[in-house]
């Protein structure tokens, strides 16, 4: 089964690394879902690590309906990552309808040319799941990432499978939100061939405050900082064989 860290920073990526994972998405942000990292951490990452490196386009916290100036920072951050040879992209555009942007998105797969493209979590916002996935497969998009519209993937791994069984290998439907020990071989047993997680622990940084849990309120206040673990990817690993 393949392994994807989410990845927030130089560190995560290298744990995933170690771990053995099988690919990173590069981002930053966590704590609003995600935001495309510097070129100088993208380029950090390639140069230095050897894991595929699929980088997050996503130019601002919020909803996923960009500007003709949004789309075209997304562009220039794409045409960056090809120059520095990624692996993949991961982004989407939605209309104020929260529905797929066709002809935005159609310019971030063309810009992507020869890189992977993975529709990301922009989906579960969508009204209509079962008629948009449609149009990431006329589109040929490698893969989608979601959580099945839930706010945990196995929460929403009902719809998930019905996607999955939709699309009848056109396009592969990687689960992704809340994914851990505890749930994981769930994703396997299910038929899935890829999960997406970040395996990440908090620790403190320039505070005497106790570690709290990601889904405090207190997560968000400065000096608190998660980073993927290599020993929580491995055993995640070990039981996807």
């Amino acid at each position: 089964m393949i392994i994807e860290i989410c990845a927030n920073s130089f560190e995560s990526a290298q744990a995933a690394q170690i771990a053995g994972a099988n690919r990173i998405e590069l981002c930053t942000e966590l704590s609003v879902g995600g935001l495309t990292p510097s070129h100088g951490l993208i380029e950090k990452v390639v140069s230095e690590l050897n894991i595929p490196t699929h980088v997050l386009i996503r130019p601002r916290s919020g909803n996923f309906t960009y500007s003709k100036e949004e789309v075209d920072v997304m562009l220039r951050d794409i045409a960056f990552c090809k120059k520095l040879g990624c692996a993949g992209i991961v982004s989407g555009i939605l209309t104020s309808e929260n529905k797929i942007d066709l002809e935005k998105t159609k310019e971030l797969i063309a810009a992507s040319e020869d890189m992977e493209f993975t529709f990301h979590r922009a989906f579960d916002w969508v009204e209509n799941p079962i008629e948009e996935l449609q149009k990431l497969i006329d589109l040929e998009v490698s893969r989608l990432l979601s959580s099945g519209q839930k706010p945990t993937a196995i929460e929403g791994i009902s719809l998930l499978k019905e996607l999955q069984n939709i699309s009848k290998g056109k396009i592969e439907l990687m689960p992704g939100g809340g994914i851990n020990i505890e749930n994981a071989l769930k994703f396997k047993k299910a038929g899935f061939k890829s999960i997406h997680f970040s395996a990440t622990t908090k620790k403190q940084v320039l505070s005497k405050k106790p570690i709290v849990s990601m889904h405090s309120d207190s997560f968000f206040e400065e000096g608190i900082i998660a980073t993927s673990n290599a020993e929580t990817i491995q055993k995640i690993k070990a039981l996807l064989p």
